[in-house]
């Protein structure tokens, strides 16, 4: 899996990406039906998802409304279906239809990335997905960083140096509070 992609633009879902992607997606309706048009749905959020931090208001007005489109985003973020797509895209070997999206996949991820919390995060450092990540790593929190310094133990007679180096390594697992504008438009 390559650390970043390179951009693409935007073409609408053929008909073997859209096979591709069908079966991760949830049943969203209470009444176990799917959503009246997930593809035209996923169109709408790959293409913003091409415009570099656009707001879900400058969705063109062929893909709906976007507050139905932002709405149905969130509804796959909190039903794991990014978490699903991820895993699967790290597995697909080269040529899978799901390769021909990756760098939809990943931008979406980002705008994703906010709603799906510290869970997607880790997965995507695990899989090694750097393009998905919405900030510079360094600037984001490192579970995986933070699990290994609560393993290690602790000796009181540690030098003054090797405290602070520690302190300094729990502070960057925690990653930082605000990610400054001018960075996030920078990694974007």
């Amino acid at each position: 899996m390559s650390n970043f992609n390179t951009s693409t633009s935007w073409t609408s879902l053929s008909d073997a990406t859209w096979a591709a992607l069908q079966p991760f997606l949830p049943t969203l309706s209470p009444q176990g039906r799917r959503t009246s048009d997930p593809r035209q749905r996923l169109d709408a959020i790959f293409h913003l998802a091409h415009q570099l931090g656009d707001p879900w208001k400058n969705l063109p007005s062929h893909f709906g409304r976007p507050e139905t489109v932002a709405r149905f985003f969130r509804r796959l973020v909190h039903d794991g279906f990014w978490h699903r797509l991820l895993r699967a895209l790290a597995a697909a070997p080269p040529g899978h239809p799901l390769r021909a999206l990756e760098y939809s996949i990943c931008r979406a991820c980002r705008r994703a990335a906010r709603l799906g919390g510290l869970p997607l995060l880790v997965l995507i450092r695990r899989l090694g997905l750097r393009a998905a990540l919405n900030a510079p790593p360094w600037l984001l929190p490192d579970p995986l960083l933070s699990e290994t310094l609560r393993r290690l133990p602790l000796n009181p007679n540690l030098p003054a140096e090797a405290l602070r180096s520690l302190l300094r390594l729990s502070r960057n697992a925690l990653g930082r509070a605000s990610i400054p504008r001018s960075v996030r438009l920078a990694w974007a």
